[in-house]
């Protein structure tokens, strides 16, 4: 199976930005993609953190939805929709959240973004508990093609979430890095979470400079479980492609059994090593 991360330089115009995100589309499934990720945030990277309230959908309606909706029954593939905001009861906050759609069209998963992301370096301040409110849930998807792990960018840093999915093929880890961020700590994050968890790691991303001045670093990337990188786009918008083999994934389980051989688990406390 071909899967497909699509990296973008979104802009914080919508219309433009579903265009770009259509026209990548159908090249990934040109290529043969039958699973295409969008990145983080590729409906609008905006001038200010408050612009995503303007494009903010209810769950299930919508243009941003719809494109994402049609775009897999067209071509019969599944579509990850990154993230978009989603609308909450306060109207000065969203949610981050990705969305998970058949070939049918038919959303079979949502994930609200646990993490929110704070950065600060002494020139700016990035935060995103300003607008939006955190999810509560970790979310797996169960495919034909095996059960897909649903996280979002800053999520990456918390691998107790990962270990929470249980046994999973695909993780999805739609992002917009920043430059200073991913630089140090994007690909062994990623090879991390592969090795870890034994699984396909799909990180579509952001990649360049945005209307806002704002930098993101790029490199999506296809992660197999044994922590190799499979294909990887530096900068600029494109397609990264790879397959993902069940054989592999099985080989690698077979010969290294760390998942068998795990002694802690989510039902154990963080003090005196009782049981719940």
């Amino acid at each position: 199976m071909k899967i497909a991360a699509l990296q973008m330089v979104s802009a914080p115009d919508l219309a433009t930005n579903l265009a770009t995100a259509e026209r990548l589309i159908d090249q990934a499934v040109a290529e043969g993609a039958q699973l295409v990720s969008l990145p983080e945030y590729f409906v609008q990277m905006g001038l200010s953190e408050t612009d995503k309230l303007t494009i903010a959908e209810e769950l299930g309606h919508g243009p941003i939805q719809h494109m994402l909706t049609a775009k897999a029954r067209q071509h019969a593939i599944w579509v990850a929709g990154g993230s978009l905001p989603i609308k909450t009861l306060d109207p000065a906050k969203v949610t981050n959240t990705a969305l998970l759609f058949n070939p049918q069209g038919e959303r079979v998963a949502r994930y609200d973004k646990m993490h929110l992301f704070s950065y600060q370096d002494g020139t700016r301040h990035l935060d995103e508990g300003r607008t939006m409110v955190a999810g509560t849930s970790v979310v797996v998807a169960d495919t034909p093609f095996g059960r897909v792990g649903m996280s979002i960018c800053y999520d990456l840093r918390f691998a107790e979430l990962y270990r929470a999915m249980g046994e999973v093929n695909l993780i999805l880890v739609p992002s917009a890095f920043t430059v200073p961020t991913g630089t140090a700590h994007w690909l062994v994050l990623l090879r991390a979470r592969a090795i870890e968890n034994q699984c396909y790691v799909l990180a579509a991303a952001q990649g360049g400079t945005h209307a806002s001045g704002r930098q993101t670093y790029g490199h999506s990337m296809l992660i197999d479980p044994w922590g190799e990188v499979v294909a990887e786009l530096p900068l600029g918008e494109g397609v990264v492609m790879g397959q993902m083999d069940p054989e592999r994934l099985k080989s690698v389980r077979h010969h290294l059994q760390a998942l068998q051989h795990r002694r802690l688990n989510t039902e154990m406390t963080g003090t005196g090593g009782k049981h719940r």
